[in-house]
C-alpha cells in the first residue's frame, strides 16, 4: 500500500499520504499473558477500517497501542509518517518523553466505550476543553468551533446542558464532538455503542457513518456487522491476538474463508 492517496479532512482540506497506520509485527504482552502475538496492518488516509473478532481477542489492545495508550513489547506503529511512542536510533527503539507522546495523541481522537464526560462542565465546556489547554486555541474560537461541532452531531439545542442530563447516545455524540474538537487526523472507535440501549445506537453510527463520509481516516472497534458492511472499506477479524482473516467488509461477511471467521459470523448475524 504504497501509493499516494488523496483525502479531504473534517475541515475541508486536501491531504495527500500513503498509509494513515502502519503497523508492523506489533506484540503485546500482560505478564505472562500475550495478547498482540504479531499485528500487521495498514489503514489508508480517508478508510474505516473495521476490527471484529470474539471478547479477548485483541482488538481493543490493539487499538489503545496506536496512540500509546499501552505500550507495544514489540515492533512499529507509524500513524501518517510518524513512528508513535518511540525514536529509533541505530536500530533501536527509545520511548520518547511523556509530553512528546501527549503531542502525538492530539492528532489521534479516541472514542471509548463509556463516554468519559466531566460531570461538572455542560455539553459546550466539555467541548471547549481540550482545544484551549492543549492547543492553546483561543476560547471565543473554541466556543465556535464546538458550537458547530455539536451542531453537527445534531445536538446544537444542548449545550448548556449536563452530561446527567443527556442519554447515552446524546452523552456518547458529545465525546464525538469533543475528540473531533482537536482537529485530528485519525479517529480510533473503541466499541462506541457497546454501553447503549439497543434505541440509541442508530444516533451513534448516524454520525459516524457522516464522518465517513467527509473523508474522516476512522478504526472502528464493532459488533456493528451492519455498519461494516455499509461504511467500512476494509475488514479486519482478529482473533487469540492475531488477524485471521482481512478484505473488502462486503465480501469477508458474505464469504468468510477462516473457520474461525465463518463460525463467529454465524453467531453474530
Amino acid at each position: 500500500m504504497t501509493e499516494l492517496t488523496v483525502s479531504a479532512s473534517p475541515d475541508g482540506t486536501a491531504a495527500v499520504s500513503g498509509p494513515m497506520v502502519r503497523a508492523e509485527q506489533v506484540h503485546k504482552s500482560f505478564g505472562s499473558i500475550e495478547v498482540l502475538k504479531g499485528i500487521d496492518m495498514k489503514v489508508r488516509a480517508g478508510e474505516v477500517c473495521c476490527l471484529l473478532g470474539p471478547s479477548g481477542s485483541g482488538k481493543s489492545t490493539f487499538l489503545r497501542c496506536i496512540n500509546h495508550l499501552e505500550k507495544i513489547n514489540a515492533g512499529r506503529i507509524w500513524v501518517d509518517g510518524d513512528l508513535i511512542g518511540y525514536r529509533e536510533r541505530g536500530g533501536k527503539l527509545h520511548e520518547m518523553r511523556e509530553k512528546d507522546v501527549a503531542a502525538q495523541r492530539r492528532a489521534i481522537g479516541m472514542v471509548f466505550q463509556r463516554f468519559n464526560l466531566f460531570p461538572h462542565m455542560t455539553v459546550l465546556q466539555n467541548v471547549v476543553e481540550a482545544p484551549v489547554l492543549l492547543r492553546r486555541v483561543k476560547k471565543a474560537e473554541a466556543r465556535d468551533r464546538a458550537a458547530q461541532l455539536l451542531e453537527r452531531v445534531g445536538l446544537g439545542d444542548k449545550l448548556g446542558a449536563y452530561p446527567g442530563q443527556l442519554s447515552g447516545g446524546q452523552q456518547q455524540r458529545v465525546a464525538i464532538a469533543r475528540a473531533l474538537a482537536m482537529r485530528p487526523k485519525l479517529m480510533l472507535f473503541d466499541e462506541p455503542t457497546s454501553a447503549l440501549d439497543p434505541e440509541l445506537v442508530g444516533e451513534v453510527l448516524d454520525v459516524m457513518k457522516d464522518l465517513a463520509r467527509d473523508g474522516m481516516t476512522m478504526i472502528v472497534v464493532t459488533h456493528e456487522i451492519g455498519f461494516a458492511r455499509e461504511v467500512g472499506d476494509h475488514l479486519v477479524f482478529m482473533d487469540g491476538g492475531v488477524v485471521v482473516e482481512q478484505g473488502d467488509p462486503r465480501e469477508v461477511i458474505a464469504n468468510p474463508r477462516h473457520d474461525r471467521t465463518r463460525a463467529f459470523l454465524a453467531k453474530v448475524l
